[in-house]
């Protein structure tokens, strides 16, 4: 039994369906449950709906023009793909708008990272629905499954925590039977409560419920379909001459993806690691080629260095505003503040007098620099970059220094992170 996943790029578009579709067939005989992520920038697209939503009356012109966007871009594909425009897909698509429709018209939840998941959850609900129908049309048994009837969580809205024991419970209880006859085709990034209200398991999370369902049904392994050829040792946008890792310990696929690499989601290893289950990563592009495989039978330290970058840091500088040390209770009720924004700390140094972190920079940081001000002087530089490299030399250091600025350096055993700026010329 396998489990595919497939992200926005490979069904952005009819062709990308098509495509994704050929691949699948090629694996029909098996036993094979298929992830789907929104298709192309419809997450985005949701996102900005959703804000203008929240916003209130004034953004109502903002919020119709979105909507209609994301209908005519799905409409589309879906006439593209199936030419019998009174097909049923056309009613479940329709029916999907109206849902969302409905929360549209109602007054904005004071929370917003619910009314988040209730709205951005839709991306998924509609690409499942255009795949799973066009591969039953093209001769492929197929079942539309709603991962929310499977995938349970807790209330922590936009990053939602797994009740593995239920989750694990309700898809044993349910899938195996199915595959045995079918594809089944459902969403990745989302889950439900008990209370029955969608959550989701936080941005890019499609490769985590992937690793869920894997997990859950003692998969062989899992695949990833991305536009890459594999886990490249470099962002091909930042830097030049990448090179195709073709094997990856878990240890390293977790550390990589924990410092930013965006190739694999950081929460989809674990699941995988402690069932022994191999996860390819391949390209939709080229799928004949073998890309990365991620598997403990590599022990092996990596041939050469990784590099991740991430950009628009804010370096913080925590001190104490009298005479005294940031000490321990200081620093639990500086994580705490940290924790209660929501800001995820990306580095962090320490020293008898001060505390500083590099953060992603977003509105909430301000919200955290305000309550951190409250009983500490606080300085931050903004426009910072992170650059991570595993497996270092001081060559590769070097390197990447070039025309920077260097304010924060972090080194460990196989790891450093440098917290830079550009030069200004």
């Amino acid at each position: 039994m396998r489990v595919f996943k497939f992200g926005g790029a490979s069904v952005k578009d009819a062709a990308g369906v098509k495509n994704s579709t050929e691949i699948i067939r090629g694996y029909a005989g098996d036993s094979l449950l298929v992830v789907v992520s929104a298709m192309g920038d419809t997450t985005n697209q949701l996102e900005a709906l959703c804000n203008a939503f929240f916003r209130g009356p004034e953004r109502q012109d903002e919020t119709t023009a979105l909507l209609q966007e994301i209908k005519i871009n799905h409409e589309q594909i879906a006439r593209e793909l199936i030419a019998d425009d009174k097909h049923p897909l056309f009613d479940e698509l329709n029916n999907s708008f109206v849902e969302l429709e409905w929360i549209l018209e109602e007054e904005p939840h004071d929370n917003f990272d619910f009314v988040y998941d209730q709205i951005v959850s839709f991306g998924e609900l509609l690409s499942t629905r255009i795949v799973a129908t066009y591969l039953h049309e093209q001769g492929i048994p197929t079942r539309w499954a709603d991962a929310r009837n499977y995938i349970q969580t807790d209330n922590t809205y936009r990053e939602g925590v797994v009740d593995w024991e239920l989750t694990q419970s309700r898809i044993r209880e349910d899938l195996p039977g199915i595959l045995k006859k079918e594809v089944v085709v459902t969403q990745g990034f989302i889950g439900s409560t008990s209370e029955n209200y969608t959550t989701t398991l936080g941005r890019d999370g499609s490769d985590y419920s992937a690793a869920i369902f894997a997990f859950c049904l003692d998969a062989e392994s899992l695949t990833i379909w991305k536009d890459v050829q594999g886990v490249l040792n470099a962002d091909p946008k930042w830097f030049n001459n990448t090179v195709k890792i073709n094997k990856l310990t878990y240890n390293d696929a977790i550390e990589l993806s924990y410092y930013g690499a965006n190739v694999i989601h950081p929460k989809t290893i674990k699941p995988l690691q402690n069932k022994n289950i191999p996860l390819f990563v391949r390209s939709f592009l080229q799928p004949e080629n073998p890309g990365t495989v991620v598997t403990s039978a590599y022990d092996d330290q990596l041939p050469i260095p990784c590099f991740i970058f991430k950009m628009n840091q804010r370096l913080i500088s925590v001190h104490a505003r009298d005479f005294s040390f940031i000490h321990e209770d200081g620093f639990s009720e500086i994580f705490r503040y940290f924790a209660e924004s929501g800001t995820r700390i990306n580095v962090m140094q320490n020293t008898a007098i001060s505390f500083s972190v590099s953060v992603d920079d977003s509105e909430k940081v301000e919200t955290l620099i305000e309550k951190l001000r409250e009983k500490y002087k606080v300085l931050y530089n903004t426009g910072m970059e992170l650059i991570t490299i595993r497996y270092y030399n001081q060559e590769t250091i070097d390197r990447v220094l070039k025309n920077k600025q260097l304010f924060l350096e972090q080194k460990s055993r196989y790891t450093v992170q440098l917290v830079v700026k550009d030069v200004e010329k």
